[in-house]
């Protein structure tokens, strides 16, 4: 029965008046006067000298103790009574009138236990008579006194009435909750009280019948024949046994066997019967065995109640909780409970993989022809995968969204895999009809098969998870297998993505400088500032593990700009300390930095705060991106060239090679890509291809001559390279053989010097 509101304020387990431990009966604090209000102040809230509240409580406190038993003392009584009669008064007073205290003042007094029907009488009498005249004055009556009091009266007597109600329902509940207790101690008294327990036997509501040692039915009550579909004398006689379900029946003869050998005394099941009609009634169990006073079996006593309606709901929920609702499939609570269980039981050496397939281009699907169509093929996806491995017993689960995994249990070696998911493609590979549409649908599949007992179900299908993306980004269509060490490099590089923030945060990079050398004179006319991570625990790291990553997350807008920043810093040092060098500064720009709309204002403000001169600041873009500017990165360009600054395009000849597009452009400098130097050897081994690259290389250089732009080659390595260059009339060179990148200390030592090659 649910808990009913105290009214009274008072809570379980307190003294019989409802009160705290430590706290004065009327449920009031200490330092309060008796009514429960203020010092000084008129409980009833009206003039002490027209009302008498006080006295109609101990009036009333009187007569409660006189007309029956009361379990409070007669200050304590009294004490409880004044704070009713305030309750009352003010309720009689109250605008709007309302009985609802009234019926909280009768709850309360039911709960103080001072329920004597003549108390109740007394009262109710007491305030039809003088209630008014004694507890609320003469004055300021309200107009409808009379009805109000009927009215308290009658909300007084109802809550009354309902407390003692609800007390009993209480009392009731907690006399069943003793005898359901007691069911077991009532089992073993029946051997004692052949009248009691027939008593129980025939007006039963659940089945019970007693069977002898050899199985035979002894006696059944009606519910237990109405339960099965038989009458009482149809069962007698007949042996229990032939009431198993089938699938039951050895299991449960053996159970039966085990308590009439007596060892056991009781048994509880939930198990099948049949009816006489043929159907199954599914029941909750319990048999006991009664045993002569030396101990020897005697006969068992079996309750049975139906259950068959709590069975197949909690049977529905299970499967609706494990099933995947629009496929019907098994979701993923059920795929990893079977995978776990399969994990669990495995033996040595045996093999257990998935494949854990995505659809390529779900969403394009979802989008253009609508939900419940992309619905309707999911739901012939799953019904050809489950038909393409129904054959091997291979469990196919729908994951969420347009996933699906195929748990592989066994297997020899990766080969099993892959045929199942070859089997799966082909099967989502076929012409797919939904309403009026054919869809050509395909799909991406990760494969990982391992030993059992290596692996558990959470790194399983993490390494599923992997694989898929690697299938993803291959192409659609196809299948990947799980390979440790890739899985392991892609950690490394997630690890890297994640701490490039805070690296920068915590400045952790630092720039490089690689000079740029006159090829005529062998002079340093510039260095090219390279960024390099300080990674605390991998060390220096190069800018090929890193600045992919910072583009594809965006971070090399805020990575360039510090490197801007830092590289003019650096280079307003050197032009300070040797003037004469006129040393330029070559950093590069990202295709996302050229593409920001206030990349002209941060160059600015990074001339500006360094104070270096605009004429000593290179920017490098890539071919792509300069061939690729329009609008407003065009715009952009034209806005630094008329800073100052030298634009130079790196690594020409890879891209575009738009050059009526490159003619247009603010451009001073070319920097012929790496593969056309590295083409001019002095090996020999290529003659050919040497002459190739050669003349690949003057014509670029003549091309830029005549577009008056200066020119640098990169990846210079050797002499014979620089003095093929030089040659060609090549303007600047820049590599190895001029030197590698070195901290910005270097740099300054080698001006000092007054180094040139």
């Amino acid at each position: 029965m649910a808990a009913v509101p105290d009214p009274a304020g008072v809570g379980a387990g307190r003294d019989p008046a409802g009160v705290g431990v430590g706290r004065d009966p009327a449920g009031v604090g200490v330092g309060r006067d008796p009514a429960g209000v203020g010092v000084g102040r008129d409980p009833a809230g009206v003039d002490a000298g027209r009302a008498d509240a006080q006295g109609y409580a101990a009036d009333w406190a009187r007569a409660v103790r006189r007309l029956g038993f009361v379990p409070l003392s007669a200050a304590e009584t009294e004490r409880l009574l004044l704070v009713h009669t305030i309750r009352l008064a003010q309720a009689v007073r109250a605008e709007p009138f309302s009985a609802r205290p009234a019926e909280e003042v009768g709850w309360a007094l039911v709960e103080a236990h001072l329920t004597e029907p003549q108390a109740l009488d007394w009262t109710l009498h007491a305030l039809g008579a003088d209630f008014a005249d004694r507890v609320l004055g003469a004055l300021d009556r309200p107009a409808d006194l009379a009805d109000r009091i009927a009215a308290v009266q009658g909300g007084l007597a109802a809550g009354f009435a309902r407390a003692l109600r609800d007390r009993t329902f209480s009392q009731q509940e907690r006399i069943a909750r003793s005898a359901w207790q007691a069911r077991d101690e009532v089992e073993q008294a029946l051997r004692d009280s052949e009248a009691r327990f027939r008593a129980v036997f025939t007006g039963a509501a659940i089945g019970i019948g007693i069977a002898g040692v050899d199985g035979r039915i002894i006696d059944v009550n009606q519910a237990f024949a109405d339960m099965l579909g038989y009458s009482m004398e149809e069962l007698r006689g007949t042996n229990v046994a032939a009431l198993f379900h089938a699938d039951d029946a050895a299991g449960m003869w053996e159970l039966y066997q085990e308590l009439i050998e007596g060892k056991h005394d009781a048994a509880r099941v939930e198990k099948r019967y049949h009816r006489k009609d043929g159907s199954v009634v599914w029941t909750d169990l319990a048999v006991s065995l009664i045993r002569y006073d030396d101990g020897r079996p005697r006969f068992t006593v079996a309750m049975i109640e139906d259950i068959t309606q709590r069975y197949e709901l909690q049977q529905r929920l299970r499967f609706q909780a494990l099933h995947d609702p629009l496929t019907g499939l098994p979701n993923r609570t059920l795929f990893f409970e079977t995978l776990a269980r399969v994990l669990d039981g495995a033996d040595n050496g045996r093999r257990v993989g998935v494949c854990f397939l995505d659809l390529d281009g779900f969403k394009a699907i979802n989008d253009s022809l609508g939900h419940d169509l992309g619905d309707r093929l999911l739901v012939m996806i799953g019904r050809r995968l489950a038909a393409c491995v129904a054959d091997h017993g291979h469990l196919v689960a729908r994951m969420g969204g347009d996933e699906f995994v195929i748990l592989v249990d066994g297997g020899d070696d990766i080969d099993d895999a892959v045929a199942v998911a070859e089997a799966a493609l082909a099967a989502v590979a076929s012409p797919v009809h939904v309403g009026e549409h054919q869809l050509a649908v395909s799909a991406s599949v990760g494969i990982v098969q391992c030993p059992a007992a290596e692996t558990s179900p959470s790194e399983l299908m993490k390494a599923a998870d992997t694989t898929l993306y690697w299938a993803k980004a291959a192409g659609r269509g196809r299948w990947a297998v799980y390979d440790p060490e890739r899985s392991a490099r892609d950690i490394a590089r997630s690890a890297l993505v994640a701490g490039l923030p805070a690296a920068l945060d915590r400045g952790e990079f630092v720039l490089h400088y690689q000079p740029i050398v006159s090829l005529l004179e062998g002079s340093m006319l510039a260095v090219e500032a390279l960024v390099r991570w300080e990674h605390p625990e991998l060390g220096l790291i190069g800018p090929d593990r890193f600045i992919g990553l910072a583009e594809e997350t965006g971070l090399i807008v805020r990575l360039g700009e510090w490197v801007l920043r830092q590289a003019c810093h650096d280079a307003e040092r050197w032009w300070r300390q040797f003037p004469e060098a006129r040393l330029v500064v070559s950093v590069n720009l990202a295709a996302r930095q050229a593409d920001d709309p206030a990349i002209v204002e941060t160059v600015a403000d990074a001339l500006h705060t360094s104070g270096l001169p605009a004429e000593l600041l290179q920017l490098e873009l890539t071919e792509s991106a300069v061939m690729g500017s329009a609008d407003e990165p065009l715009r952009s360009l034209y806005r630094l060239a008329a800073l100052g600054v030298r634009l130079a395009v790196d690594d020409f000849g890879t891209g575009y090679s738009n050059l009526a597009y490159l003619r247009r452009l603010p451009i001073h400098c070319l920097k012929l890509a790496g593969p056309f130097v590295e083409g001019i050897r002095a090996d020999g081994t290529d003659v050919a291809a040497d002459h190739r690259d050669e003349r690949i290389v003057d014509a670029l250089v003549r091309l830029a001559h005549a577009l008056e732009l200066w020119v640098t080659a990169e990846a210079v390595e050797t002499e014979v390279q620089a003095e093929r260059l030089r040659a060609l009339r090549c303007d600047t060179g820049q590599g190895r053989f001029f030197g590698a990148p070195a901290p910005a200390d270097t740099i300054t030592a080698r001006l000092r010097g007054g180094r040139t090659a």
